[in-house]
């Protein structure tokens, strides 16, 4: 059982299973979904399991054979801190409305994560938000191990690292790039340092904030100087700016 940390911190669990064929396809990966499903389905490493694709899409684990257990496993122990290397501690939050404690348990190290800033920076290049062509997330991976883009800024001062030697080898010397491509990506990444509000403000990953409030913030606010500022603002309770941005209808 592997945790994977997501954008938000939350923390994924994921089964490893000796690849079998579902439906025509290999499958060697299933969602647990979170500690919950683990106790309730009281999976456990080793366990001999029945697996479908819900939905005929994901792959999730239905139930365990429990006469294949294997002796000697144990209860699964979700894990109390995030699995990067600073060991931040994982929580499962408490709704302050209702009390009710959430399914999931997230990394409270947020930007000091290396998970989180390298799905940050995923989430900031994607389709849906700055769309940078060339940048997939096996290049975004690459570019954060190696120290070349640590936080989305790096990502627009590439060109110029490159030409001044200061990236070596040079990107265009490099396996599976060359010049034509690398002449795309700094064309691409060039195209994107203006977009639209509502991009941008989906690109920055705030956590309840996807597609359709950013373009509800975009059209109330109209620019990133006045969204910033009513933002700021609205960090005061009580203040005029937070009652007006919570009065925003459909936010």
């Amino acid at each position: 059982i592997e945790i994977q940390v997501g954008r938000t911190g939350a923390l994924t669990p994921v089964a490893k299973l000796e690849p079998v064929t579902v439906g025509g396809v290999v499958v060697s990966n299933a969602t647990l979904h979170n500690e919950d499903e683990i106790a309730r389905k009281d999976v456990r490493i080793g366990d001999m399991v029945v697996v479908q694709r819900a939905g005929d899409v994901i792959p999730q684990i239905v139930q365990v054979i429990e006469d294949k257990r294997p002796a000697g496993a144990k209860p699964f122990e979700f894990p109390k801190v995030c699995p990067c290397p600073l060991k931040t501690p994982a929580e499962r939050e408490v709704n302050p409305r209702t009390g009710e404690v959430s399914v999931v348990r997230r990394c409270t190290g947020e930007f000091a994560c290396p998970y989180q800033r390298k799905e940050h920076l995923k989430h900031f290049v994607s389709r849906k938000a700055f769309d940078i062509e060339g940048l997939g997330e096996k290049q975004v991976e690459a570019f954060y191990e190696e120290g070349l883009v640590k936080e989305p800024a790096d990502i627009f001062t590439l060109e110029r690292r490159n030409a001044a030697g200061e990236i070596e080898p040079a990107l265009e010397t490099r396996e599976g790039w060359g010049e034509k491509s690398v002449a795309n990506l700094f064309e691409s990444i060039e195209a994107r340092r203006t977009i639209a509000l509502a991009r941008f403000i989906n690109a920055l990953g705030v956590r309840h904030v996807g597609e359709e409030t950013s373009r509800l913030l975009a059209r109330t606010y109209g620019s990133w100087t006045a969204f910033r500022e009513a933002g700021e603002a609205a960090r005061e309770i009580g203040a005029e700016a937070r009652a007006s941005m919570i009065a925003i209808d459909g936010l």
